[in-house]
C-alpha cells in the first residue's frame, strides 16, 4: 500500500473510533475474537480496518490461514494509538477532576477466577463506586497477569488485580488477598477413595500444571492448562491431580466431586495485589475506587 504524499491531517472523531476498533482487534488477537468485544460483525470490523489503512496510508496487519499478524507499520501504529487513547482518557480524568465530579470510565484488568474469594474486596469496592457515581462506566477484562501489568503501565487499564510477582518499575501495589491453594484430585481418580495417600503415590500420579506459574511442589506433569478452569476440567476427568485455590475448588469439594490430597504438606499461598501506575495524573474515579478497596469488609474506616 502506497504511503500518503502529505503528512496525516488533524485527527478526527472518526479516526479515534477507527483506532479504538484497531486496538481492540489487536488486544483480542484477531477479527473473530473482537466481534464479541466490539459487538459488530466481522465484515464491519474488516471494513473499519480497511478504512483506517486508507486513512493512514499504511498496511497494518495480515490476516489469512496463518492467522492475524501485525506488520512492522502496524506495530508502530498500534503503540502510537495506545498512547493517543490513553492521553485522551488522562485528559478526561483531569477535566472531571477540575469539576470535582466522579464521571468517566474505570478500566480494570483481573486475573481469572477471583470472584469466589470469600473476601470480596473488589466486588464491594465496585458496589460502593456504583452507589456514589452512577455515571461511571466500569469495564472489566479477564486477562493474564503480564497483560494486566502492561495495560496499567501503558494506560489502557487504570488498575489491575494480579498475583504477587517480581516488582515492575512504575507500578504501585496495594495488598488485597492472601489465597491458599491445595492439591486435589477428582472423583474416579485412584487416590480419591484411598484410605491413606503417600507422597510417593502423589509424585507418581499424572498431574496438570499451570502454564504461567509453577507451584512449589514437584509433580509428574503430563498435562498443562492456561488457567484455573482448565485445571478443574482435567481434575474432574478423574485422571489427573493438580493445584487449585481452596475457594475455587470448594464447590466441587462440597459436592463430593473433589478431594484435597496431603493438605498438611501440599499447599501454598499467593498474595494478590491491586496495581496502579505510579505518578499518574489526578483521576477522581480511580482515587475513589482505590479508597474503597482499602475499606474493611464491614465498611468501617480502615485502621490508622
Amino acid at each position: 500500500m502506497s504511503k500518503p504524499a502529505k503528512p496525516l491531517p488533524a485527527v478526527t472523531d472518526a479516526d479515534i473510533r477507527l483506532l479504538r476498533v484497531f486496538t481492540t482487534v489487536v488486544g483480542c488477537g484477531g477479527f473473530s475474537a473482537a466481534e464479541v468485544e466490539l459487538n459488530i460483525s466481522r465484515a464491519a470490523i474488516s471494513q473499519h480496518m480497511a478504512d483506517l489503512e486508507r486513512r493512514l496510508g499504511l498496511s497494518l496487519c495480515r490476516r489469512g490461514r496463518a492467522g492475524f499478524m501485525l506488520t512492522d507499520e502496524g506495530r508502530l501504529a498500534h503503540e502510537a494509538a495506545l498512547r493517543l487513547l490513553a492521553g485522551l482518557e488522562i485528559f478526561r480524568g483531569e477535566i472531571n477532576a477540575a469539576h470535582g465530579r466522579l464521571r468517566g470510565e474505570l478500566n480494570i484488568g483481573i486475573t481469572d477466577n477471583l470472584v469466589t474469594m470469600p473476601r470480596m474486596r473488589v466486588t464491594n469496592a465496585l458496589r460502593g463506586l456504583k452507589r456514589e457515581a452512577a455515571e461511571v462506566r466500569v469495564n472489566i477484562r479477564m486477562i493474564p497477569p503480564n497483560e494486566i501489568e502492561r495495560g496499567v503501565l501503558d494506560g489502557r487499564l487504570h488498575v489491575g488485580v494480579v498475583p504477587e510477582r517480581r516488582a515492575l518499575p512504575g507500578l504501585a501495589r496495594l495488598p488485597l488477598y492472601d489465597e491458599e491453594s491445595r492439591l486435589y484430585c477428582g472423583i474416579g481418580h485412584p487416590l480419591f477413595d484411598a484410605a491413606t495417600v503417600s507422597r510417593e503415590a502423589v509424585e507418581a500420579a499424572d498431574a496438570v500444571a499451570p502454564t504461567r506459574s509453577q507451584p512449589p511442589h514437584a509433580l509428574n506433569a503430563t498435562a498443562t492448562a492456561t488457567d484455573r478452569e482448565g485445571v478443574a476440567f482435567l481434575l474432574l476427568t478423574g485422571c489427573y491431580i493438580g493445584f487449585l485455590p481452596v475457594h475455587y475448588a470448594a464447590r466441587w469439594v462440597e459436592r463430593g466431586a473433589m478431594r484435597a490430597l496431603l493438605p498438611d504438606s501440599h499447599h501454598y499461598r499467593v498474595q494478590f495485589n491491586a496495581v496502579t501506575k505510579k505518578g499518574v495524573s489526578p483521576n477522581l474515579v480511580l482515587e475513589r475506587f482505590m479508597e474503597l478497596l482499602q475499606r474493611p469488609e464491614d465498611g468501617a474506616a480502615p485502621p490508622a
